[in-house]
């Protein structure tokens, strides 16, 4: 009898601790930010977009205006239980170009420097009235004439 309590205790501890674990926060990592050390290396004003991609790599995106600027983006997201991803970090190296393809100047972004812009919005007004069944009955009476009958 007691060995059965104790084996249904310890069912019952594994269970809670599965139920724990499996409800940790799990991270994401994605892109590419260059550290401070490899941004040393580059000279504003001194150094071409080829010296760029030699010292840390070809960039996440480049910019498609004149310029073409590179950015380089990395995000941390955090995932916990059932709830939705958050973004817990971001990090945003700029890299802008004068005419030259010369480097004019070097900036870092945070999650604190941003704010969330929609990039895309699907919302389309419906024509469709809410009525009911009888008030569309009700309404096409008039709608009707004797050409449409035959």
């Amino acid at each position: 009898m007691f060995k059965l309590i104790n084996t249904a205790k310890a069912l019952g501890l594994v269970s809670i601790l599965t139920l724990f674990a499996g409800c940790s926060a799990t991270y994401k990592n994605h892109g590419y930010v260059p550290s401070d050390s490899d941004l040393a290396e580059l000279v504003e004003g001194v150094d071409i977009k080829a010296t760029v991609d030699d010292v840390i790599g070809p960039p996440t995106s480049a910019g498609i205006m004149a310029g073409g600027d590179y950015y380089y983006v990395r995000s941390r997201v955090r995932t916990f239980g059932m709830f939705r991803p958050e973004v817990v970090e971001r990090q945003i190296l700029a890299i802008s170009f004068d005419e030259t393809d010369t480097i004019r100047n070097i900036e870092r972004f945070g999650l604190e420097d941003g704010k969330t812009v929609a990039l895309s919005r699907r919302v389309t007004d419906s024509s469709v009235e809410d009525n009911t069944f009888w008030r569309q009955v009700i309404g096409n009476i008039g709608n009707i004439s004797p050409e449409d009958l035959f």
